[in-house]
């Protein structure tokens, strides 16, 4: 009976140590199972603050993009408006100095008809020439005449005050002129006031 106790024993030591040898590798595992979740969640977080760090560089980017766009908007409005300012500071003064030339050519068409003397052709030449000079001068400063008969009408610089058929005019075309307009760069100033044939 001794062989077989010992026997016995020996079973029950080796069941023993099995199962000290199991528990020792479930402990070993659960020792090993937390430090691999705290492993993978750092890594989560890791991957987590990577996302945030990329998502933020995309929006400074895109925020520095739009503000030099802005700037590049702001500077070229203000070149903008520094030569519309340049192109158009005379329009007032031109404006208040058509009325000069309408009287300048009311003043010829008045004695035209009035020439009796070499006086008074002398007067005509000289109003004359003062016309010409200050027209050539409006134009260096970019002031031009609108508004010739025979001339398509145009609604953007013509102002028609009446229509009426016209001889040798086709319809749609400037017949009378009644008074010049000018314009200014290509703005209008004053539009021209005029009969169109119809």
């Amino acid at each position: 009976m001794t062989a077989q106790n010992e026997n016995a024993q020996a079973q029950a030591e080796q069941v023993e140590v099995a199962n000290e040898a199991q528990l020792e590798q479930t402990a070993e595992i659960q020792q090993e199972q937390p430090v691999e979740a705290e492993l993978a969640a750092a890594y989560a977080r890791i991957n987590e603050l990577e996302t945030y760090v990329a998502e933020a560089d995309n929006r400074e980017k895109d925020i520095q993009l739009r503000a030099q766009a802005e700037i590049q908007n702001i500077r070229r409005r203000a070149e903008q408006d520094v030569e519309k300012a340049h192109k158009f500071a005379l329009e007032k003064f031109s404006k208040e100095l058509l009325t000069v030339v309408d009287n300048l050519e009311r003043g010829l068409n008045a004695l035209d008809t009035a020439v009796t003397d070499e006086k008074t052709q002398a007067l005509v030449d000289g109003v004359e020439m003062t016309h010409k000079e200050f027209i050539s001068t409006l134009a260096k400063f970019g002031v031009e005449a609108v508004g010739v008969v025979g001339e398509a009408f145009n609604p953007e610089v013509h102002e028609a005050i009446s229509m009426q058929p016209a001889e040798g005019i086709e319809a749609n075309h400037i017949s009378v002129v009644l008074q010049k307009g000018y314009t200014l760069q290509g703005r209008v100033l004053r539009p021209a006031m005029v009969m169109v044939a119809g």
